[in-house]
């Protein structure tokens, strides 16, 4: 039976607080968001993988309409959008000379 001047009943909390702290501590190493201090890192945002920048336009719209022109001529390609006002126009490095001829020869680039 526990008494109130005995060592078990002042152990008994003190140990499953402790054990709550540890539980808590590991949860958020393990199942953290991965801020400043983890190990993991996030890509660079210029990181373009496989595919290569070929063209940097201000507007939407006319990277859409160079993706459109690049898709008129049997090029693949994507947009990708990495602030409010940029869109890069990527392509995969095999084509990338021949989309850069026609990215120049495009107005709105």
């Amino acid at each position: 039976m526990l008494q109130p001047g005995s060592l078990s009943y002042i152990a008994g909390p003190v140990v499953a607080v402790v054990v709550m702290v540890l539980l808590a501590l590991f949860m958020r190493w393990a199942f953290g968001s991965g801020g400043a201090g983890s190990g993991r890192r996030s890509p660079a945002p210029s990181d373009d993988g496989l595919l290569t920048r070929v063209a940097t336009l201000s507007r939407r719209e006319s990277a859409l309409a160079l993706r459109a022109v690049l898709s008129d001529a049997g090029i693949r390609s994507t947009v990708r959008f990495p602030t409010a006002h940029r869109a890069d126009v990527l392509v995969f490095p095999e084509d990338a000379a021949r989309a850069r001829e026609l990215a120049a020869s495009f107005p709105a680039a």
